[in-house]
C-alpha cells in the first residue's frame, strides 16, 4: 500500500517535472484537451505538499500549532484564490469568443500555482537560515511577504505569457482586446489573493500572543504592510 502511495507521488512528481521543462508540449496539450483530468489532480497535489512545507516553515517561527495551521491554511490561501477567481476568468474568456472549457481553465491556474510552489519550495532554505539567525519578527514577516510578491509575480507572469500564447494561436479576430481582459482579470487576481491572505491570517503568529487560528478581521492588507514597512525603517 506504501509503495503504491509513494508510486503516485513520484507520478505526480513527474508530471510537473514534465511540464515545467517543456512548457510548450503542456500548453498544446491543455489547448488540445489531452490529459486534463490527471494534469488536474498531479498539479493539485504537488502544489498543495509544496506549499504546504513552506508554510510548515513560516509557521515553526512562532508554535508548533502555528506551524500545523500554517501548513493547512497557506495551500488553502492559493487554492481559495484560484476558486474565486476562476468563474470570472473563464466567463470574461467565453464572452470575448473562447472555445475552451472550464478544465483548460483550471489547469492552467494550477499550473500557475504550481510554478508558484515549486519557487516557495526553492526560498525554504533561505527561510529557514534567517530563522534560525535572526530574532527579528517584523524582519522575518517581511521578508516572506518579498517572497511572497515575487512568487506570485512569476507565477503571474507565467499565466500571462501562456495565454498570450494560446491566443496567438485561436481564431480571435481582436486578440489585444482579449489579452487585456487577461491584464484586467490577473489584478483582480492578486487583489483578491493578497486580501483573502489577511483575512486567514496568522501565518507567522505573532510574539508575546497565543495561538490562534484566524485573527479578527481590521482595516487591510495594505495598510499592515505599509505599517510594518515604516516600523521596521524607524519612521513610525
Amino acid at each position: 500500500m506504501r509503495r503504491v502511495y509513494l508510486e503516485d507521488r513520484m507520478n505526480h512528481f513527474s508530471s510537473l517535472m514534465s511540464f515545467l521543462r517543456d512548457r510548450k508540449t503542456f500548453l498544446t496539450e491543455v489547448e488540445k484537451k489531452i490529459g486534463l483530468d490527471s494534469k488536474i489532480v498531479s498539479l493539485l497535489v504537488c502544489s498543495a505538499s509544496f506549499i504546504a512545507l513552506y508554510g510548515l516553515v513560516i509557521g515553526a517561527s512562532s508554535h508548533w500549532l502555528q506551524a500545523i495551521s500554517s501548513a493547512i491554511k497557506l495551500p488553502g490561501l492559493y487554492l481559495i484564490t484560484l476558486l474565486v477567481c476562476l468563474p470570472s476568468l473563464y466567463i470574461f474568456e467565453v464572452v470575448t469568443g473562447s472555445q475552451r472549457n472550464f478544465r483548460q481553465y483550471l489547469v492552467l491556474l494550477l499550473a500557475t500555482t504550481s510554478v508558484i510552489s515549486v519557487m516557495l519550495l526553492a526560498f525554504v532554505p533561505v527561510v529557514l537560515f534567517f530563522l534560525l539567525s535572526v530574532n527579528d519578527y517584523e524582519f522575518f514577516k517581511l521578508l516572506n511577504v518579498v517572497i511572497f510578491a515575487l512568487t506570485g509575480v512569476i507565477g503571474i507572469q507565467f499565466f500571462y505569457q501562456s495565454m498570450k500564447l494560446l491566443h496567438s494561436h485561436s481564431q480571435d479576430t481582436d486578440k489585444s482586446r482579449n489579452l487585456k481582459v487577461v491584464q484586467a482579470w490577473l489584478f483582480l487576481y492578486g487583489f483578491v489573493g493578497s486580501q483573502l491572505g489577511w483575512s486567514l491570517r496568522p501565518f507567522f503568529g505573532t510574539p508575546g500572543k497565543d495561538f490562534a487560528l484566524f485573527r479578527p478581521l481590521e482595516s487591510n492588507f495594505y495598510v499592515h504592510i505599509w505599517k510594518t514597512l515604516t516600523h521596521a525603517l524607524g519612521l513610525s
